[in-house]
């Protein structure tokens, strides 16, 4: 702002394995979003590097920025960020139509993966016609059809009930057992011990990471 800077992240080294699932802890200001916006390139880091599925993001326009996304993350967002006037099964396929793929594949996949999150029966059902937790349950089945890298999870069970928050990490964690590579950005203690490892920042450093024992939430469900 101006002539000033605040400098968010303050020398993060920090790296994830195929198939891991992270959850990234922290009170509001410590960094956490800004780490998310950056792992997703919708920020990029005013210096540092950053590689991803051994390619470096650098200096990427929108258009490239773009591109990179829908190859290689799903994004699964607290607000679920579904389009409203869509059904289901449009919201879904909506990552492969910006792949280009045809109508006809979008919906078969799409479907797929509807059923995957225990949803086909409502794939033609709105947003509005949908609970919390099948909202979620929907904009994960988005984030999976275009077979990400890494799937990026921003507070994923923040506007949920705490049967619906099992329920819907139930589900990340059967994701993740199938080896897809996962980041839970949250400030639930309970929902950070279902990961496997848990990265805590503070003031825009990392101040501890530590695998934990995984918490399973099917025993709460």
């Amino acid at each position: 702002m101006g002539s000033n800077s605040l400098h968010v992240l303050k020398g993060i080294n920090f790296s994830v394995e195929q198939g891991e699932l992270v959850a990234i802890m922290g009170s509001s200001g410590s960094g956490k979003s800004t780490l998310l916006n950056i792992l997703g390139m919708l920020d990029e880091a005013n210096s540092g590097s950053y590689t991803l599925d051994s390619v470096p993001i650098v200096d990427l326009n929108e258009t490239k920025a773009a591109e990179y996304r829908n190859k290689f993350l799903g994004f699964i967002f607290q607000s679920f960020n579904l389009i409203n006037y869509k059904s289901a099964v449009e919201n879904v396929a909506l990552p492969l139509y910006y792949q280009g793929k045809a109508r006809k594949e979008r919906n078969a996949t799409a479907l797929e993966y509807l059923n995957r999150v225990g949803l086909k029966p409502w794939a033609d059902h709105l947003p509005s016609e949908l609970s919390g937790g099948q909202k979620q349950r929907v904009a994960i089945a988005r984030a999976m059809a275009a077979d990400p890298k890494v799937l990026l999870a921003d507070e994923p069970t923040g506007a949920l009930d705490s049967k619906t928050s099992y329920e819907v990490m139930d589900l990340i964690q059967k994701i993740n057992d199938e080896g897809n590579t996962i980041l839970v950005v949250t400030h639930e203690e309970d929902i950070a011990h279902m990961c496997k490892r848990i990265v805590y920042l503070k003031d825009g450093v990392i101040v501890e990471d530590k695998k934990v024992d995984q918490v399973r939430a099917s025993q709460y469900v």
